[in-house]
């Protein structure tokens, strides 16, 4: 397999949510792959050449997104972080993602979760601006002001604003604790692991990568250490660790 992605500085070099959730996928069902590495601004012109297609965006734009993943097994090629979950699933079933055919149900959650802090996501994309490649950066902060409509500056600034983006944050976690505290077990399907945890994996190992090093910890040490366990616990079951 060839995935896809875009870099950070240092030796951090996997940060963003949307790659994650393949490479959990490919770790858990076994799947050897490689990375490239793609600079924001070269997106669009290396999506061209392979001849990968545009995303529909949320707000019904269409763009070249990253994750995109190349099959040399089958010559597929495709887009979108979910829609290479389905493939992977397809193609490769064994040790499934989607159990007990829960995949309606999974995606139901996604949208859920992607809703969930929604309102401070501000404060993750100032994260983000500062460990990026210089040009990655400039390209990341130029289309995010854009959308935000407001400069990085006032992104999430320190003080009130900051301290309601934490209480957002805080109050997501607790609902998605309420989620998980429904069934027995570790999973949020209790014994079974399915692409539901990987989702919340995916946006942990976000956090841990872009957050500063004491602000992790404190999202990892809510609810009695239980997202700081629970990415570990999906990194072992993906082969990650």
């Amino acid at each position: 397999m060839h995935m896809i992605t875009t870099p950070v500085r240092g030796a951090r070099n996997f940060w963003s949510p949307n790659t994650a959730k393949p490479r959990f996928v490919l770790g858990y069902k076994g799947l050897p792959f490689r990375f490239e590495w793609v600079e924001y601004p070269d997106i669009a012109p290396r999506m061209k050449e392979i001849g990968a297609r545009k995303n529909k965006l949320a707000d019904g734009r269409e763009m070249y997104t990253l994750p995109v993943l190349s099959d040399p097994n089958t010559n597929a090629l495709i887009t979108d972080s979910w829609e290479i979950a389905e493939y992977l699933e397809m193609t490769y079933p064994e040790e499934p993602i989607f159990p007990n055919k829960s995949k309606g149900l999974v995606l139901a959650f996604d949208t859920a979760v992607s809703n969930l802090g929604r309102a401070a996501v501000a404060f993750p994309f100032l994260r983000v601006s500062r460990i990026l490649h210089e040009r990655s950066a400039e390209y990341f902060i130029t289309t995010r002001e854009a959308s935000l409509r407001r400069k990085i500056s006032e992104f999430s600034p320190e003080g009130p604003e900051r301290d309601e983006h934490w209480a957002i944050i805080k109050d997501a976690m607790s609902t998605l604790k309420q989620w998980y505290d429904k069934e027995e077990g570790k999973w949020l399907m209790g014994d079974v692991f399915s692409y539901a945890d990987i989702i919340i994996a995916s946006r942990l190992f976000w956090f841990k990568r872009i957050l500063h090093d004491d602000e992790w910890e404190k999202v990892a040490s809510w609810h009695d250490g239980r997202w700081g366990k629970l990415l570990a616990d999906v990194e072992k079951e993906c082969n990650e660790v």
